[in-house]
This record gives C-alpha cells, structure tokens and sequence, in this order.
C-alpha cells in the first residue's frame, strides 16, 4: 500500500505541473460616427482630461493607437504646428478570478480481498475495502480585462467625428495580457477597416 500511494502522489504531482497553454479571448470592438466619409489629417493623442500626467502605460497604449490612425490615412503634424485631429485614449487595465487551472486530483485507494480456509475445502471469508481524497489545492486563474476607448476630434470645433471601443480578456500568464501586446491587439482591432460601421459591435478573433 505505501508504495502505491507513493506512486500515486508522484503522479499527482507530475500532473501538477502540466499547466494548460495560456490562451487570450476574442476583441469585441464597437465603432460609432457621423455616417458621411470621414476626412483625415494630421493628428496627435492625448489622455482623457482629469486623467493626471502621461503614464508610461498611457503612451503605450497611444503608441499603438497613433500607429494604427497613421496607417488609416492620418498623418503626423510638422514640428511646431497644432494637429487637425485629437485622439483622445483612454484604457482600463483590471483582474479578474477565472477558472481554476485543473479540477483537482483525487486519490483512491482499493482494497483487495482475501481468503483463508484449511486446505482446498475448508471454508474461507473476505474483507475489501477503499477510500479516497483530494490531493493539493485548487489553483484560480488571474484573468487580466484590457480595455481601449478612443474618440477622434476636429481641433477647430471640438467634434467627434469617430469613436471606437475595444476590449479583450487573457489569461494573467499569456503575453497577450501584458499592456505592450494587449494595446497592439486592441487598437488593430478597433481600426480594422476603418472607419467600420457605425453602431455596430463586431468580435475580431
């Protein structure tokens, strides 16, 4: 019995240290605008007013949102010249408990039967027996919420002429939760076809 609980725990804990693959969830991305074609130009971002000085995670975020604008047909202002266009960025970075890692272990124990008689004809009995109980503690996931949230505005009037969300989910161990490859994912996410249709929430895979 002492050597098949001992090799029971060593399975148990060789099971243990298999961790599912890390994966990140879709990108559900909302885009809302003025409906006629949208005119480009130069353009800079800036953080949601109130929001305090820049954070490096805020230019991150509007990194890859100045990245994707410029590919849609926007531009970067000449040095000493006020921009035509605001990107407004704002994002929100939360955790979550998930799923745990595995549904937990559980360890049985059987016990044989056995006989005993005087010779081929005597009589005999039998006992059996079992028990059985979980190994180690279950183990949550840490699920990291990314969200992007971006509006365009014409400098002279103040006009939203464009305004995007985007927001995705990923495992706390996975890349993808960090804030360099979330905000990439997201902001390609929320300029795929831009402008896209307005009104509509679509899920970017």
């Amino acid at each position: 019995m002492k050597l098949g609980l001992g090799l029971a725990l060593a399975a148990t804990a060789a099971l243990g240290a298999c961790v599912t693959t890390p994966r990140s969830g879709p990108i559900e991305v909302s885009r809302f605008h003025l409906g006629a074609p949208l005119e480009t130009g130069t353009l800079t971002t800036e953080p949601l007013p109130g929001g305090g000085p820049p954070s490096l995670e805020f230019k991150t975020y509007a990194a890859a949102v100045e990245s994707e604008a410029l590919r849609s047909g926007f531009t970067v202002p000449a040095s000493g010249t006020a921009a035509q266009y605001l990107a407004v960025v704002g994002f929100t970075r939360t955790t979550q408990q998930g799923p745990p890692r595995n549904g937990g272990v559980t360890i049985g124990l059987g016990g044989g039967g056995f006989s005993g008689g005087r010779g081929f004809g005597g009589g005999g009995g039998g006992v059996g027996g079992g028990v059985s109980f979980p190994v180690g503690r279950r183990r949550f996931r840490e699920v990291v919420v990314s969200q992007l949230s971006v509006q365009i505005r014409r400098r002279r009037d103040a006009t939203v002429i464009w305004e995007g969300r985007a927001e995705t989910s990923a495992d706390g161990a996975a890349p993808e939760a960090q804030a360099n490859v979330a905000a990439n994912k997201l902001a390609q996410a929320m300029f795929q076809g831009f402008p896209g249709e307005s009104g509509r929430t679509i899920t970017v895979r």
